[in-house]
């Protein structure tokens, strides 16, 4: 599979479908607080696109050697790193839980994710959730036309490592179009100056996983899915798509709800 470039329509079919994604995540936000269920979220989520017209890319997705997926979102709480399965255990205060959401308008994909914290939780959560969001931003703003893939995994691993923390290396971004994943592999780590040149027309996600403690993951349980920390430390994801402009980049999954850019960004 090869790198996909999106012309002028493809571009504005990525921004519709990417900016429905956040609009979930906004929906949901008032919602997530102690005693809910990941599954009254993964509820409320599939009610919300219906009414916006879009589908949810995750629900029966079955790459090879998985199960299908049974729910129309992640759910990740605490030291879950990623694809966790929506549930009927309640959050309580000081969980952490990322939320990630594909939605499909118009065979377009959007993908981002966001962290929710939970009532009161620890410093040390608290400090992770938000490192790593800026992790994710001193990725997204290296890209431009002709810097590297590894620029942007460059970037994010000398911030999180230098902050203590570390940095998942089984999982990465990806392209992504008429297809949920496609070329090129977006690691979140690496040399400066390495992998593909990036181009305008490239639409692809950024979406970090740093750990509070040892890099190391493993397969939970037996559902096909769910990945966890090995050390039971807490982990942190945020994810936004983003498409290489003729100067820069530009965020395609924002809506009115999203957190704005850390203050470097905005500077």
């Amino acid at each position: 599979m090869s790198i996909t470039y999106k012309d002028a329509d493809g571009i504005q079919g990525m921004r519709t479908a990417c900016r429905l994604a956040s609009e979930v995540l906004d929906h949901l936000t008032p919602f997530i607080q102690p005693g809910i269920t990941t599954r009254e979220i993964d509820r409320l989520a599939a009610d919300y696109m219906k009414q916006q017209g879009s589908t949810s890319a995750t629900l029966g997705y079955q790459p090879p050697g998985y199960p299908p997926y049974p729910a129309s979102l992640c759910t990740s709480v605490n030291h879950v790193v990623c694809h966790g399965i929506p549930n009927e255990k309640p959050l309580k205060k000081g969980d952490i839980v990322n939320v990630d959401v594909t939605v499909i308008k118009d065979g377009w994909y959007g993908d981002t994710s966001r962290m929710f914290v939970v009532g009161d939780v620890s410093i040390a959560a608290r400090r992770l959730v938000s490192m790593t969001y800026d992790a994710m931003w001193h990725g997204i703003v290296q890209v431009r036309p002709g810097a590297r893939l590894g620029d942007i995994g460059h970037a994010i691993q000398k911030f999180a490592e230098g902050l203590g923390f570390s940095v998942v290396r089984e999982f990465c971004g990806h392209g992504i179009g008429r297809r949920f994943h496609e070329e090129p592999q977006v690691l979140h780590y690496g040399k400066p100056g390495t992998l593909e040149e990036l181009q305008p027309g490239m639409t692809f996600t950024i979406e970090p996983m740093i750990n509070l403690g040892r890099r190391e993951v493993k397969e939970h349980g037996n559902d096909g899915w769910t990945i966890v920390t090995k050390d039971h430390s807490l982990s942190a994801q945020w994810e936004h798509t983003v498409l290489v402009t003729e100067t820069g980049y530009e965020v395609l999954t924002l809506s009115a709800g999203s957190p704005p850019p850390p203050t470097f960004v905005q500077a």
